[in-house]
């Protein structure tokens, strides 16, 4: 489904944005870091340009080193602590957000399973998507 517009916000509202274009990419991410950082068993993502996306307040910035070997900076409202986005070293042109700060999270359509080598055994994938053990090549 194409929208005009994707927008989303943190829990208590200082920080939104709004996003002009199309994702790049959907994924359900089961790395580690990923799971520490949402949480929860996995991490729903949607990348979308970075030239594309309009950011209203100030996130905070924490940075880790991937599983891959890279660098990630996680970024998350300094007031509230929601986690917001995720800027890739390897892909500076990008910007992933977590899809639970989505206005609608129902826009998320995940294509893929990725690092699924760490998903946890009580954690249900569903059949119906492809699963990566680390990332796509």
């Amino acid at each position: 489904m194409t929208h005009a517009r994707y927008t989303g916000r943190c829990a208590c509202g200082q920080v939104h944005y709004e996003v002009a274009g199309e994702p790049v990419r959907m994924v359900n991410c089961h790395c580690r870091d990923c799971q520490r950082a949402s949480g929860s068993a996995y991490a729903p993502l949607l990348a979308f340009e970075r030239t594309e996306m309009k950011l209203t307040g100030e996130l905070r910035y924490f940075g880790v080193t991937s599983e891959r070997g890279t660098r990630l900076d996680r970024g998350f409202c300094p007031n509230c602590g929601s986690p917001m986005t995720v800027r890739p070293e390897a892909r500076p042109d990008l910007l992933y957000v977590q899809a639970g700060s989505l206005d609608d999270p129902s826009w998320h359509k995940p294509t893929a399973q990725i690092w699924v080598r760490s998903a946890h055994p009580w954690d249900h994938l569903d059949p119906g998507l492809p699963r990566f053990d680390t990332r796509p090549t």
